[in-house]
């Protein structure tokens, strides 16, 4: 999934669709970014609607041939979904798992249990941080709400002050981190390593989820300073249950899959040969596939089997869970597709020849641009997919390490400034009970300081690696 993509991308990008020149190939990026955008803000289209009209749209703006271009379109859908598809499929099974157990409760309830008063905002961060692991961010929040709700309901603190911790370790999970699709799109896309870029994620997540978690939520706290409201605290899925799994048995079938990926990439940089027994061991069991199937399989005996599942009961948990990714894994898809008609257009190479008279740094650009697809589009997944696609040829020459630096750029910029036209923007404010203003002056700031202090701290790892 890494140097299969970087050959498939040059051999893809030889050739164009089109002999249009860059004054019509930006032409044609702008007018296909404002279809897209038009279609989801003004005329509410699904965002996969959306890519596929406006991927067709950017190629008859460049002057392809519309038989080329859907070919771009479609292998682009086939590619991305056959990279990334399965993982995004074996990452909700997990979620599915740790939620229905009642696992996801216990690992809340054990740490809640430990943690009080000044504590508070540095457990939520780290609940919700573990939780945000496996689990989509909308589920993260459909899940964590109400734990969020019933502490600050019950130790009588601010709202912001436990909910802010929460959101930001949901949101950088599910920005920075693999195996979340955003990341996994643009690793694929940019041929990084994903072992390597996991662990860089996690060295930028920890010092971003504090200062956009426990440290910002004081001054949330202030601005907005409102109490959980009554009517949004809903039934905990594990009140159902007779027992539930282990804390231990829980937090180690979550980190089992990352484990597995982060030991793969540290032997591939201390054994360094392919060939090694070692080395070609950990290839198999780091792999993405092998590790997020292990994990649920491990998952069915420590969550399902510890919780009382028949194997019915599984069965149907497990086929539960592909219901809420449909949409996910189709905007995923389309979205590659676009990025293939970018980069089949020649758009990639237009920013390369251009970029080279610029002085700004590719890991800024790669940001700016998500940020700017973001901002339009209200998508961070959307804004990932379309910004790999653009600066792809930047990562041709680059090391692993700033290969999976670029991600993270992505990544950083895809959170930037979340507002109106962001589904995960009007799911907190109901949720909460805030009006817009105080949404914006809460969970948008948040977002924002998120994009920035990630930059931050991706910028600097660039300077020492």
């Amino acid at each position: 999934m890494t140097s299969l993509s970087v050959e498939m991308l040059a051999a893809d990008a030889v050739e164009p669709i089109t002999s249009a020149g860059n004054a019509q190939l930006g032409i044609a990026v702008l007018a296909g970014i404002a279809v897209i955008v038009l279609l989801i803000t003004k005329f509410k289209m699904h965002a996969f609607l959306a890519l596929t009209i406006g991927s067709l749209a950017l190629g008859s703006f460049a002057g392809a041939a519309p038989a080329k271009t859907i070919a771009s379109f479609t292998a682009g859908l086939g590619s991305t979904v056959a990279g990334v598809g399965v993982l995004i499929a074996l990452g909700a099974i997990l979620g599915k798992l740790l939620a229905d157990s009642g696992g996801a409760d216990q690992i809340v309830d054990t740490i809640l249990a430990k943690a009080s008063g000044r504590a508070m905002p540095w457990a939520m961060v780290l609940i919700a941080s573990i939780i945000g692991l496996p689990l989509f961010f909308e589920v993260g929040i459909v899940l964590l709400i109400p734990v969020v709700l019933l502490v600050a309901k019950r130790g009588n603190y601010s709202l912001m002050r436990i909910g802010i911790p929460a959101l930001a370790g949901l949101s950088v999970m599910h920005g920075l981190i693999p195996p979340h699709p955003g990341p996994l799109v643009a690793i694929d896309a940019l041929g990084a390593n994903l072992g390597l870029t996991l662990a860089l994620g996690v060295l930028v997540a920890i010092p971003t989820v504090i200062i956009a978690g426990p440290v910002f939520s004081r001054y949330a706290a202030r601005w907005v300073d409102i109490k959980a409201p009554e009517k949004m605290i809903p039934q905990r899925p594990s009140e159902e249950l007779d027992r539930r799994p282990s804390f231990g048995a829980t937090l180690a079938t979550i980190l089992l899959p990352v484990v597995l990926m982060l030991v793969k990439a540290l032997v591939d940089i201390v054994v360094d040969d392919p060939e090694h027994g070692l080395q070609r061991v950990t290839d198999v069991i780091g792999s993405p596939l092998i590790a997020l199937l292990a994990a649920v399989i491990v998952g069915m005996f420590t969550l399902g089997r510890a919780a009382g599942f028949t194997k019915g009961r599984l069965s149907t948990t497990v086929e539960k869970s592909f219901a809420p990714i449909a949409g996910v894994l189709l905007i995923v898809g389309a979205g590659g597709g676009f990025k293939q008609t970018l980069i089949d257009a020649g758009v990639g190479q237009m920013i390369l020849d251009l970029s080279k008279d610029w002085s700004i740094p590719a890991l800024l650009l790669a940001w700016l641009i998500a940020v700017a697809i973001r901002l339009a589009t209200g998508s961070a997944t959307v804004a990932t997919i379309s910004a790999a696609g653009l600066v792809a040829p930047l990562a041709a020459d680059m090391s692993a390490a700033q290969a999976s630096l670029l991600v993270l750029a992505i990544g950083a910029g895809s959170l930037f400034f979340s507002h109106v036209n962001d589904a995960g923007f009007w799911l907190v404010k109901e949720y909460f009970g805030m009006d817009i203003g105080q949404t914006v002056k809460t969970w948008s700031v948040m977002e924002t300081i998120i994009s920035v202090v990630s930059l931050v701290f991706i910028l600097l790892l660039s300077l020492v690696l």
